[in-house]
């Protein structure tokens, strides 16, 4: 019982120090934000300004549109992660019915998929946008979504429906005969762990997409959060608490998000020990 609590113990210390890690980074961001404007880079490891102030994130909002760039990027991340879980479950749920042969057919494209760099994709993407007049519209960031965004969720779906017993599936099919009332009743549901990765994930990449918006977009009344970094680099480049000011205030809704669902990740892990 001792060795059992002492490994136990070890394994907290270790989760506590991974943690630490990771959070480190939010945490001198968020510190740095506090200092007094145009206040340098802290050079020493004792980070806590002497005369905090909230007056960086305030200026944020005088200096650029703040708050449209943030409805922005919300109106993009709504339309596109419903989208994503749409498409990619759909592929995925497809792709786990069929037989064997072409499964794996279906699974090693995917893979040759994901080895394609994102930037021998730009140009492509540019043409076919401009010939759908698509350009400096959301449409050029939501687009993506209705492949699914990225074959890797796709394979994601694959692998949670493939893990589901073909009992179930069985008795589904005497009941109903629709394969779309099988994926909403039954597969759907039961993959929700990975719907909801899939979300997080997502959620990520949309909120913090900045080559996108960069490279189709031109008017400022479109931009997104991440390009509003970018415009208060140019305009202050070396006023480093409100660059971090900004940082934590788009930062902010993507982790608020995730502490939120981490119960939901605790409940299905005690479920599926």
């Amino acid at each position: 019982m001792r060795h059992l609590l002492s490994k136990e113990r070890w394994i907290l210390i270790l989760r506590l120090g991974t943690t630490a890690v990771f959070l480190l980074p939010l945490f001198w961001m968020l510190l740095t934000a506090l200092h007094p404007p145009g206040t340098p880079l802290p050079q020493s490891l004792n980070l806590w300004p002497n005369t905090p102030t909230l007056n960086n994130f305030i200026r944020i909002w005088q200096i650029i549109p703040i708050g449209r760039f943030t409805l922005n990027s919300l109106l993009v991340s709504t339309i596109a992660i419903p989208l994503t879980l749409l498409i990619s479950s759909w592929a995925g749920f497809s792709i786990a019915h069929l037989p064997p042969t072409s499964q794996r057919r279906w699974v090693l494209l995917s893979l040759a998929l994901l080895m394609i760099p994102g930037i021998a994709l730009w140009f492509t993407r540019f043409l076919l946008y401009r010939q759908l007049h698509w350009l400096n519209t959301y449409w050029a960031l939501i687009v993506p979504a209705w492949m699914g965004t990225t074959p890797f969720y796709v394979l994601m779906f694959y692998r949670a429906f493939r893990r589901i017993p073909s009992a179930i599936y069985d008795a589904a099919r005497l009941e109903t005969s629709h394969a779309f009332q099988i994926w909403a009743y039954i597969a759907f549901p039961l993959a929700r762990p990975t719907a909801l990765g899939v979300s997080l994930l997502s959620l990520t990449f949309y909120w913090g997409d900045f080559l996108s918006p960069l490279l189709y977009l031109r008017t400022e009344s479109l931009y997104t959060l991440p390009i509003a970094i970018q415009l208060l680099q140019q305009m202050a480049p070396s006023d480093w608490p409100l660059l971090m000011a900004t940082a934590v205030y788009t930062s902010l809704i993507p982790v608020t998000l995730f502490l939120l669902t981490q119960p939901h990740f605790a409940h299905l892990n005690r479920r599926n020990p």
